[in-house]
């Protein structure tokens, strides 16, 4: 495995970690008011560059998910070529889901700034049901890219365990962390209306959720092995 590419996917992956927690955890928790439409518009409309900086943020996790798929793909491709390269397409098709859900905060930036002429003729209650709308579909549409996320890192984590050089508990937290992106992301999908069974399902996977693929970006940039010598018999 080329160091130099090893070293590339852990930095993208530690970048995403902290433009995700800068975009999500921060910015997007901090004007986001669930159930409460006047608030949030309110929010949005006095802090504009900060809710452009989210975007930005975004865009900064979208491009990282493409150089991480290459590059995890790089690196397990010696355990498993074929399994490799599903890891990598199920990452990026959850990328394009990703740039498909950020495209709504674009046009939650577009209906706060209130200066397009198309705008004039929405009542301030209006624009505020097409904000809330907006965000409401920024949320479905990244959930379910997340089930295609999890089917990645249940990729990576089975990869991960047949690769020699890769620590046990780290695989172990990468499968399940795909496993409860997907069981979590599923329920909200397929039923909403349980959020205490859905929150719980989230408390149960969050420690793996948060470590696994952070952990998996902090060995890939300290620690650079060599491809297991039963490379070529893996596949």
């Amino acid at each position: 495995m080329s160091a130099t590419v090893a070293r590339t996917g852990g930095i993208s992956l530690i970048v995403m970690a902290i433009a995700a927690a800068f975009s999500y955890g921060y910015i997007h928790g901090s004007v986001v008011v669930n159930g409460d439409a006047a608030a949030t518009f309110a929010r949005l409309q006095s802090s504009p560059s900060l809710f452009r900086a989210e975007i930005l943020g975004w865009i900064v996790i979208i491009a990282c998910d493409v150089v991480a798929a290459w590059a995890l793909y790089q690196v397990l491709r010696p355990v498993h070529p074929a399994l490799s390269l599903l890891g990598a397409w199920l990452r990026l098709a959850y990328t394009a889901v990703l740039g498909v859900a950020v495209s709504s905060l674009i046009v939650v930036s577009l209906l706060t700034g209130g200066s397009a002429p198309e705008l004039s003729g929405f009542t301030k209650g209006q624009l505020q049901g097409e904000v809330m709308l907006a965000l409401q579909g920024f949320e479905a549409v990244w959930s379910a890219g997340l089930i295609l996320f999890g089917g990645h890192l249940l990729v990576v984590g089975l990869l991960a365990v047949r690769a020699e050089n890769i620590p046990k508990p780290l695989s172990v937290l990468l499968l399940l962390a795909g496993f409860g992106y997907m069981a979590l992301h599923l329920c909200s999908l397929l039923v909403p209306e349980y959020t205490g069974f859905i929150q719980m399902v989230k408390w149960i996977f969050i420690l793996p959720m948060t470590a696994g693929e952070l952990g998996l970006g902090i060995w890939l940039l300290f620690r650079i092995p060599a491809p297991p010598a039963h490379a070529a018999a893996a596949s």
